[in-house]
């Protein structure tokens, strides 16, 4: 398994695959670590993430710069990174009392009736490249603290990354198999999924990575949660604030390289402002800096491999021969390393990969429509439904057609994040279940009635 830096083609690292002895291994030992995790004190869980958020922020730089090297992060935002994986640990640390907490219900006379929250097991968690710190500490944090373990099968790319996770856990006090990472390619995933010593999976991915992982643990009755990407919405309407939604609709669009699955990927424009607002997007785009990821100048960095800006570049070549118009970008940089300029495509053909996939790479599709109605319609019209972000200055207004989005979460005049302190998650073709919060920490426990005469 190589890591290869994808802004200058370069190996970097070389790691051996586990094989199927250490497979073995490493869920017995995560199958015997759980009986005795099972029953540590939950404060002792909590003060041991807590302990997690400290071994992060005391090697963030070091954490960082294998983000860098591995995938192409750029450093500022690779540090910002793993800054908010200590914060998702403090969190946990903080509340997971009290969203375990018993819940109490009515009940006769003389009794006691409640549901308490127990642990599952071992919960393997098959994980992407963008984020490789944050999609991991978000599956992590609440369900080791809610007493699971956890086995991760991180993305081949980012071997560096996966063994560093590790590290974070064992030099927080952790015991030996309660979090483990897997060098294994995805092909030897459905055996380790139907193996009885996994008791639930989660995937953040491709769709059919997802359906993948679902099929095999729907075989054997286990349960999954599963986020797998989004065509997010960026609708502005006339009454916007368009300094604030140009730029942040810019950040939306190109933070990590445009390789988020909740990224701006279509900008829907009221007719009244599509121009000023295309042209001021235009213009943000051809002044950032695309370049050297460990600069800490840099706005983009190379995309993560070379095959997959390959891909991007299939998709916008193909809307443009389906009729769309480049306004900016549109053919790699002519230098050594997986560059992709920030590109805005406008004039945009239904049916178009523009249109109906996601692009996972600075592409802004931009679109006019005549009114409100008409923004929710082509909002709508996609088979993902991860998140959205609506600009109005009327809170009302945005409230009401925030209802109307077909979305696991809408923000309006802020773009599409995730947060620790609420739900995560999607709909329609983005997936099911939730991360984050009191939700995402209760996805993977026994909801236990225990009633008491």
């Amino acid at each position: 398994m190589e890591a290869i830096n994808p802004a200058t083609g370069e190996q970097i690292g070389s790691y051996e695959e586990h094989t199927d002895d250490e497979i073995d291994r490493t869920l017995e030992t995560a199958t015997e670590t759980f009986e005795e995790w099972r029953d540590r004190p939950l404060r002792e869980r909590e003060e041991l993430l807590a302990s997690a958020a400290d071994v992060l922020r005391e090697n963030k730089q070091r954490y960082a710069e294998t983000m860098t090297k591995e995938m192409g992060k750029p450093i500022s935002q690779a540090v910002g990174e793993v800054e908010k994986c200590a914060w998702a640990c403090d969190h946990y640390a903080e509340y997971a009392g009290s969203y375990l907490k018993a819940e109490q219900f009515p009940s006769p006379p003389g009794t006691e009736v409640r549901t308490v929250h127990d642990p599952l097991g071992a919960v393997l968690a098959v994980m992407p490249w963008n984020f490789p710190f944050w999609q991991v500490i978000r599956f992590a944090a609440p369900y080791l603290t809610a007493g699971n373990v956890g086995v991760l099968k991180h993305a081949s790319n980012v071997p560096g990354c996966a063994t560093a996770l590790e590290e974070v856990f064992e030099e927080a006090g952790y015991p030996e198999g309660a979090f483990q990472t897997l060098l294994v390619g995805s092909e030897r995933m459905e055996d380790v999924i139907a193996d009885d010593r996994i008791r639930a999976a989660t995937l953040t991915g491709s769709g059919p990575a997802g359906r993948a992982v679902a099929e095999t643990a729907g075989r054997h009755l286990k349960k999954t949660v599963l986020e797998l990407g989004g065509s997010d919405p960026f609708i502005v309407l006339e009454d916007a604030d368009l300094e604030s939604a140009v730029e942040t609709g810019v950040l939306a669009r190109t933070q990590n390289g445009g390789q988020s699955c909740i990224a701006a990927k279509r900008f829907i424009l009221h007719e009244e402002i599509a121009e000023e607002f295309t042209d001021r997007l235009v213009a943000e785009f051809e002044v950032l800096t695309v370049g050297d990821p460990t600069d800490e100048d840099t706005d983009l960095g190379p995309q993560a491999d070379p095959d997959l800006m390959a891909d991007l570049h299939e998709q916008v070549e193909a809307s443009l021969e389906a009729g769309a118009t480049v306004l900016t970008g549109g053919e790699p940089l002519d230098r050594d390393g997986a560059f992709y300029p920030p590109t805005v495509l406008t004039d945009i053909p239904r049916g178009c990969p523009a249109d109906t996939e996601e692009t996972f790479g600075p592409v802004a599709a931009v679109y006019s429509v005549e009114d409100e109605s008409e923004a929710i319609e082509l909002a709508n019209a996609t088979r993902f439904g991860l998140g959205a972000s609506l600009w109005t200055e009327d809170r009302d207004r945005g409230r009401r057609l925030a209802r109307e989005i077909d979305a696991g979460c809408v923000y309006i005049n802020q773009l599409t994040k995730s947060d620790p302190r609420v739900p995560f998650g999607g709909v329609k073709d983005s997936g099911y279940g939730r991360e984050l919060s009191e939700a995402g920490i209760k996805e993977f426990v026994n909801r236990k009635t225990v009633w008491v005469e």
